[in-house]
């Protein structure tokens, strides 16, 4: 595995165990907000859609797809922080926050320098 032999098996296992906490409360259907369900109960009768079969070509297309995930993510961790001791809520909330600004980082830190001055001030 690439990441491992360049992380290391100790630092890659720190990750990956500070993570699993949040992991885990991100990935139940529970989470999920009881409109959100109904729509996707609605959705899901009709088939999958044709999106999900066609892949992102561009560079562009992955970065919105990802940055898409990204705040889905996110908000099933805020649900999660949510249905969970509300002593524990802040940190919870603030560690979810914190894993989407690192992931939006990473994301943008692979984004290509855009050179055109007009681009720049549009808030992408």
């Amino acid at each position: 595995m690439k990441v491992r032999s360049m992380l290391g098996p100790a630092l890659l296992a720190g990750l990956l165990g500070a993570a699993a906490p949040l992991a885990l409360a991100q990935s139940s259907d529970a989470n999920v907000p009881p409109a959100a369900a109904s729509k996707q109960a609605r959705e899901m009768a009709r088939g999958d859609p044709v999106r999900w079969y066609r892949e992102d070509t561009t560079r562009q297309e992955r970065m919105r797809t990802r940055q898409k995930e990204i705040g889905a993510a996110l908000d099933e961790a805020k649900n999660a922080c949510k249905q969970g001791p509300a002593s524990e809520r802040a940190s919870c909330l603030k560690a979810a926050q914190d894993t989407w600004r690192r992931e939006m980082a990473a994301l943008r830190s692979d984004a290509p320098v855009q050179a055109s001055a007009g681009e720049a001030g549009a808030g992408h």
